[in-house]
């Protein structure tokens, strides 16, 4: 299975019986290398509504008929729009042709550019080819991490930016909680006030926690 990491929080996960793209936000994002017309995911999965996320959402779905996946609002706001979706909700689990998806919760806001309600934010944990990866998505950092580290998370990829998110520090906490075996830095050096050094995460994580730290700048790919 192969992770690209699209920039900022997107991220595609391709294999030969799947592709899933995880908050697609290409279109006006200043740091991507990849553009929203050479995705062709299955499914789409939004952890939340702000538009640093779920901006290529509409375009690509028109395009591929891939299903948005998220909670009942945010479905519910692109099938008015004609579009496919699986509703969902926090806690709730699902067991798709790509695996099983479970939505955990994260501690943050989320409404579309338009001011639409965008229901309650989420992270996501996904078990696909024997694998369980966790994208904590937009989050501060709070204790039940804990809780869902005990499924025994191969892979975490945790938003690092601060400012609107959890920065570092708390970042770092969190991959203690979560104890993942590898973790990938996301949501930070798209804009100046998310500026962060990436490397010296990496550095923090390896000397600090048991699990290894894989930095990606956006259109770089890894096999997990």
């Amino acid at each position: 299975m192969q992770l690209r990491y699209l920039g900022h929080s997107g991220v595609e996960l391709t294999s030969p019986g799947f592709n899933l793209v995880i908050d697609p936000f290409l279109t006006g994002n200043p740091v991507t290398t990849v553009g929203a017309e050479t995705l062709a995911p299955q499914h789409i999965i939004l952890t939340h509504a702000h538009g640093d996320h779920s901006s290529d959402v509409e375009p690509v779905a028109k395009r591929t008929g891939a299903p948005v996946i998220s909670n009942a609002e945010i479905v519910g706001y692109y099938e008015a729009k004609g579009l496919k979706g699986h509703p969902m909700n926090t806690g709730g689990s699902y067991i798709f042709p790509f695996g099983k998806l479970t939505f955990t919760p994260a501690w943050h806001s989320s409404s579309f550019p338009d001011g639409s309600y965008g229901g309650n934010p989420m992270g996501v944990v996904l078990e696909l080819e024997n694998k369980r990866i966790y994208h904590l998505g937009d989050t501060a950092l709070f204790s039940d991490l804990a809780l869902i580290g005990k499924k025994g998370i191969d892979l975490a990829l945790v938003p690092i930016g601060d400012n609107f998110t959890m920065g570092p520090e708390d970042a770092l906490e969190a991959v203690k909680l979560t104890q993942p075996k590898q973790v990938i830095p996301i949501h930070y050096n798209t804009f100046g006030l998310i500026k962060q050094d990436g490397q010296a995460f990496k550095r923090r994580v390896d000397s600090q926690t048991s699990a290894k730290c894989i930095v990606l700048e956006p259109g770089e790919s890894v096999e997990i």
